[in-house]
C-alpha cells in the first residue's frame, strides 16, 4: 500500500519528453499556419485597395454624363494617397476611355503592386487588372 502511494506521488506532472513532444507539435502547427495567415492578410490588403478606388467609378460616370474629362483622383472624390494606396491616379478622356489606379501599400507580397480599373470608351465597361500575384487578387479582377 505504501509503495502505491509513492508511485502515485512520483508520477504527478509531465515528463520532459512529453513537454518536448507538445512543443514540437505546436511548432509544426505554427509553421503551417503562418504562411496561410500571411496569404490571407495579402488578399485582404488587395481587396481593401480595390475598395478604396471603386467609388471613383461612380463619379467618373457622373463626369461622363456632364461631358467632363477627369485628370486627377481628387476630381472624382478620391484622395491622392490612403491607408492602402501610396498613390492613386485617375485619367479619363471626354470620350470615356481611361483608368483609376492604386499603387498598393501592405506586406511584402503586395507592396508597390498596382490594381487598376480601366474604362472602355465605346462600351463604358469597367475592367479590373492587377500586377499582384493572382492568388491575392479578387475574382472580379481575374
Amino acid at each position: 500500500m505504501k509503495s502505491m502511494k509513492m508511485m502515485k506521488k512520483a508520477q504527478a506532472g509531465f515528463t520532459l519528453i512529453e513537454l518536448m513532444i507538445v512543443v514540437a507539435i505546436i511548432g509544426i502547427l505554427a509553421a503551417v499556419a503562418l504562411p496561410a495567415y500571411q496569404d490571407y492578410v495579402a488578399k485582404s490588403q488587395v481587396a481593401a485597395a480595390l475598395a478604396e478606388i471603386s467609388p471613383g467609378k461612380v463619379q467618373v460616370e457622373a463626369k461622363m454624363a456632364e461631358g467632363t474629362e477627369v485628370a486627377t483622383a481628387t476630381e472624382i472624390g478620391l484622395a491622392l494617397d490612403t491607408k492602402r494606396c501610396s498613390a492613386i491616379a485617375a485619367a479619363i478622356t471626354a470620350a470615356g476611355a481611361g483608368s483609376i489606379q492604386c499603387t498598393m501599400l501592405g506586406n511584402s507580397d503586395v507592396l508597390g503592386q498596382t490594381i487598376k480599373w480601366t474604362r472602355t470608351a465605346g462600351t463604358g465597361k469597367w475592367d479590373c487588372t492587377s500586377s499582384a500575384n493572382a492568388k491575392f487578387v479578387p475574382k472580379e479582377c481575374k
